[in-house]
């Protein structure tokens, strides 16, 4: 198995629409190119965020090769779960075969599983696809959680390299650090408000929607702290607060879409059941959005790691 650091900050990317609903590929690797030179330290696609919810097999695929072929020298994370453990298989090991250098595994949606099932779920794939993979706790999207101790059992498996913590619990994320103090596993904050406690209690990064918006100065916070400037960290935390908390004031990716058109990153186009951000939701985006492009400019690009 290839293995690579994951300390640092891993966009959970958007995947462009043409207005027809087609998938846009252009702006999907200039998107790639302009995080990349930002300084970010790898790419997430076919995520949440991804709308891989929409896109078909075959499409979650092309999504995974354009990234890989668009991309110079970070590592590339494609999302491949699902709520069948067959088919999260089979995605997981067209994705590794597509080129992904990693997986992104969100936790079985809608069927609910015990722990002994998420277990199994995640041995499973890791068993069969030799690629580092990252299980994903977001107990609001699936309906179940992963607890501490399944986390525990998890990271002695080889091939399972991380845990992205989007459960809004801090003492749950933080006793998952405990408990897998002792393996080579990264704890990687799934929820752009909570980064920065997160790493003050053990975690190594962020799989973050606001780094698609502002990836430099998440970057520079990110790093800030796991170099112990954690005056630096919080003041960008702060400067970084009022868009982190509008990214989710509809459901994710409904504003990060509308902000990256505002910024000039392509339509803001969702693939149905998703509309398009409201219009009082749209002009705070804008206003939050001039706000920050006025802030001093941050220094050194923020990955100084």
């Amino acid at each position: 198995m290839t293995t690579f650091d994951l300390r640092g900050v891993y966009p959970a990317m958007t995947t462009p629409f043409h207005e027809d609903g087609s998938i846009d590929f252009d702006q999907l690797q200039s998107d790639v190119r302009r995080l990349e030179s930002a300084g970010v330290d790898g790419l997430v696609p076919v995520g949440s965020t991804g709308e891989s919810a929409t896109l078909t097999h075959d499409e979650h695929i092309e999504v995974v090769e354009a990234v890989v072929e668009a991309v110079e020298d970070v590592p590339v994370i494609a999302g491949s779960g699902s709520n069948s453990t067959h088919e999260a298989l089979e995605l997981s090991q067209r994705s590794a075969d597509a080129g992904a250098d990693a997986l992104l595994l969100i936790s079985p949606y809608y069927n609910k599983p015990e722990q002994a099932g998420l277990v199994e779920h995640y041995e499973t794939i890791a068993d069969e696809v030799d690629v580092p993979q990252i299980v994903y706790n977001v107990p609001s999207r699936t309906g179940s959680n992963i607890s501490p101790e399944t986390a525990a059992t998890l990271a002695e498996h080889p091939n399972i390299a991380g845990y992205k913590a989007a459960s809004g619990d801090l003492g749950q994320i933080s006793q998952v650090v405990e408990y897998t103090r002792d393996e080579d596993f990264a704890v990687l904050s799934g929820d752009d408000g909570l980064t920065l406690p997160v790493l003050s209690v053990g975690g190594v990064g962020t799989i973050s929607v606001v780094a698609n918006i502002e990836p430099a100065r998440t970057g520079a916070m990110v790093h800030s702290a796991l170099q112990g400037d954690y005056e630096r960290a919080r003041d960008l935390h702060h400067e970084l607060g009022p868009l982190c908390r509008h990214l989710f004031v509809e459901t994710n990716p409904i504003p990060v879409k509308e902000a990256m058109e505002i910024r000039g990153y392509g339509p803001a186009t969702l693939r149905p059941p998703l509309t398009r951000l409201t219009e009082e939701n749209a002009d705070e985006m804008r206003r939050i959005l001039d706000d920050l492009a006025t802030e001093e400019a941050v220094a050194d690009g923020g990955n100084t790691a």
